[in-house]
């Protein structure tokens, strides 16, 4: 989850969003030469005497400054089209997950294990435990096993919402009437953190998203216990 004064991306918990931070150090990279380079001409053009009585016309440096531009897009556009295509990949996944957003709670579906199903509500901040994160808790959290392919299906019930979780690399517009999917796998076990990222009303800040990723035998050992309740 973010944190104060974290200026960056949170860390990656899935080779997606792996590859999205990636991608994000790569752009930043360019815009920082780009910014750099621009700054110098300007501060040149500011600051020498140097003038030039002759010049009528520059054909050569507009044909650079035509062409060099495209280029730098193109190592921009290349690597956003790959991720692009990786981030709709679908590969085999071994669980599903229905997502259905309320105003202003999510239910989910675990239609792989006789259909469990239950409602997430954010806790309120008079009933939060002392360890709890504030805004941020539900009384239901989702549980998924690490190193497996998951696909999850949105929805909504009502208005549009968006199942955000920034760590993942994961944000499904959740839409009345239509069926939303993407996939991901979580790399490592850990408490993630997300939110509605789609303005929903009133309470849209406060339906958050709590996924728990866990060793695959302490999952079956959840969902056993689930079931049997």
């Amino acid at each position: 989850m973010a944190t104060w004064s974290n200026l960056g991306l949170q860390d990656s918990a899935s080779p997606l969003m792996e590859q999205l931070n990636f991608f994000h150090d790569h752009t930043l990279l360019i815009l920082i030469m780009i910014t750099i380079l621009v700054g110098y001409l300007m501060f040149m053009l500011f600051f020498n005497k140097f003038t030039n009585r002759f010049l009528l016309h520059g054909q050569t440096i507009e044909i650079i400054w035509t062409i060099l531009p495209a280029i730098v897009l193109m190592f921009i556009a290349l690597p956003s089209l790959r991720i692009l295509y990786l981030l709709d990949e679908i590969n085999s996944p071994a669980i599903t997950l229905k997502t259905i957003g309320h105003q202003w709670y999510w239910s989910y579906e675990y239609s792989d294990f006789l259909n469990l199903e239950f409602d997430s509500y954010m806790v309120p901040t008079n009933e939060l435990e002392t360890n709890g994160f504030r805004l941020l808790d539900v009384d239901n959290r989702i549980v998924l096993p690490m190193n497996t392919q998951i696909r999850i299906l949105v929805t909504a019930a009502d208005v549009l919402h968006s199942w955000t979780i920034p760590a993942l690399g994961v944000k499904v517009d959740a839409t009345p009437g239509r069926l939303n999917q993407t996939n991901f796998l979580m790399n490592r076990p850990g408490l993630f953190f997300g939110q509605c990222s789609e303005i929903c009303g009133a309470n849209h800040s406060f339906m958050p998203i709590v996924l728990e990723s866990s060793p695959t035998n302490y999952f079956i050992k959840w969902i056993t216990a689930m079931n049997s309740n």
